[in-house]
């Protein structure tokens, strides 16, 4: 029994994330909008947007946010959700 509460209870790490509007305007479609919002949704990820994070040269060529204060990016939208995904786990 301990061990079943253990894990419904478990205490996981909040995760921190960072968006540039500049850079969700640009990359997302209205698939991806729809994924990120369920994604979004999970009390254990804090998240805000702002108007721009200053990683212009990044930021005109592939998606990305700042995850706990370190840069990730993906080779499109989809690819930068399945690792935010990863850092869930």
């Amino acid at each position: 029994m301990k061990n079943l509460l253990s894990k419904v209870f478990s205490k996981k790490a909040k995760i921190q994330i960072e968006f540039c509007q500049n850079n969700l305007d640009r990359f997302l479609n209205e698939q991806t909008v729809a994924d990120y919002g369920k994604f979004l949704a999970n009390p254990r990820i804090q998240y805000k947007e702002y108007e721009c994070l200053s990683e212009c040269k990044l930021c005109k060529n592939t998606p990305y946010a700042k995850v706990n204060g370190q840069i990730m990016s993906g080779e499109n939208s989809q690819d930068l959700l399945n690792q935010l995904h990863d850092e869930l786990k």
